[in-house]
């Protein structure tokens, strides 16, 4: 036997324990409340985001101004770029030659015709005129001699008892004296002429311009300077052009008599510095602009156009009567062309094509397309559509848009139909601002 220490065999594994029936049960009822959580979740998430939605798709009415189309009167007019253009503008000459001795005008000065403006040294020409007068006098003493020998000679022509020939030269010599004393008449009178002509004067009424020679200064008849410029200030023209296209309605007006008005502002518009009546059409269009070049009469009684003035002329062609206007802000363009937003019976409104007129900055003619009495979309334009919901209101103050409240307070009868709609306008766009309030703070 041996002394070995003996060794127990290891124990036999034993099989796993299940669990106990209650840690199954609390292991279940955890995962069915995870899963009622997750579901709880998801359902809030879910009725959130379907809250939120609701009031896009039932947003409030939009508020905008609206007025209502009116008839009315609209002048048709034509704006164009002009320039004050004298009646005449005369470049005073010498007529002869000689020194200026004498200037009679100041520059600037308002002159009238016949006015003395200058004096040429007139001495040469006055003993030119005595020297005519001397051979004039002499040509008359020639003259009467030849005469009272040709009376001799008739009567000895008529004896026969001179020849023929002597009588006939006799003739000719009287004939010849008499051109000799009219040559020395009209030598006369044009050195009397001279002598006018040494006195310059006006020969239109105007406003001289800058004096041009001073006195002491040798003058001629070929100088091209001049003694003096005037320029005709009252009355003047103005000259501007209009498009080919628009000629035919004034051709129309101006060929039946009819005085068209012209009035002229101030190059920046702001102005007015005239008025007058269209006098003259040009004979030729320009062709490299289709343009024709129209000229208006003025008094200018006060002297405010200036000559060569670059101006805005407006042209009244005619009046339109019983013509249907909206404020111009209505008047939208876009892919339709021109259209407006026609509020409808039920407060929604729908794009309305239109085709437009002539227009003054506040209103526009609405040739066809609408009628007086239908409502239009002033203001608040832009975030509308087809078919949107509107809420009208009353014009907005002044503070708040000043073209709007203009256009809407420019259309007769905007007032009154807008102060009715005013008090339930206010109340519904102050419930909607509620329920906004009340649906942001959820």
């Amino acid at each position: 036997m041996s002394d070995a220490p003996h060794t127990p065999p290891p124990p036999a594994p034993q099989p796993p324990t299940a669990p106990p029936p209650h840690a199954a049960r609390r292991r279940k009822r955890g995962w069915i409340i995870a899963l009622i959580v997750v579901i709880v979740l998801i359902a809030v998430v879910v009725w959130h985001v379907r809250s939120n939605r609701k009031p896009q798709r039932g947003a409030a009415p939009q508020v905008v101004t609206v007025a209502p189309a009116t008839l009315g009167s609209m002048p048709e007019t034509l704006n164009a770029l002009g320039t004050i253009t004298p009646v005449a503008t005369v470049t005073v000459l010498p007529q002869l030659s000689g020194y200026l001795t004498e200037v009679g005008y100041r520059e600037g000065q308002d002159v009238v015709k016949g006015q003395f403006l200058a004096q040429i040294d007139p001495r040469q020409y006055e003993i030119s005129k005595e020297q005519a007068q001397a051979q004039l006098a002499k040509d008359q003493a020639s003259l009467a001699q030849a005469r009272a020998d040709l009376a001799r000679y008739t009567q000895l022509n008529e004896r026969k008892s001179i020849a023929e020939q002597t009588y006939s030269d006799q003739k000719f010599l009287v004939a010849q004296d008499e051109a000799a004393v009219k040559s020395d008449i009209a030598n006369i009178k044009q050195y009397e002429l001279d002598l006018i002509y040494c006195r310059i004067t006006a020969p239109v009424s105007g406003r001289v311009g800058l004096r041009l020679v001073d006195p002491g200064n040798y003058v001629t008849a070929s100088s091209s300077t001049g003694i003096a410029v005037i320029t005709t200030i009252k009355p003047t023209t103005v000259q501007f052009a209009v498009p080919q296209n628009a000629l035919g309605n004034v051709f129309q007006r101006f060929n039946n008599g009819a005085k068209l008005p012209v009035t002229v502002y101030s190059s920046d518009n702001t102005r007015q510095l005239g008025t007058g009546t269209l006098y003259a059409i040009s004979n030729q269009m320009a062709t490299a602009t289709g343009t024709v070049t129209l000229r208006a009469s003025l008094p200018n009684d006060d002297g405010a156009l200036f000559p060569n003035e670059f101006v805005n002329v407006k042209l009244l062609v005619d009046t339109l009567q019983n013509a249907v206007l909206v404020p111009t802000p209505a008047v939208q363009t876009g892919a339709p062309g021109n259209y407006v937003y026609l509020v409808n019976a039920n407060n929604t409104v729908s794009v309305h094509k239109v085709t437009l007129g002539p227009g003054d900055g506040q209103h526009t003619v609405i040739a066809s397309g609408l009628q007086a009495g239908q409502r239009v979309v002033t203001d608040g334009l832009d975030r509308l559509n087809d078919g949107a919901k509107i809420q009208p209101s009353a014009a907005k103050p002044a503070a708040a848009s000043g073209a709007a409240s203009a256009s809407a307070a420019s259309v007769p009868g905007a007032g009154s139909a807008a102060s009715a709609a005013d008090a339930p306008a206010a109340s519904d766009a102050a419930a909607s601002e509620a329920n906004a309030a009340s649906a942001a703070s959820e």
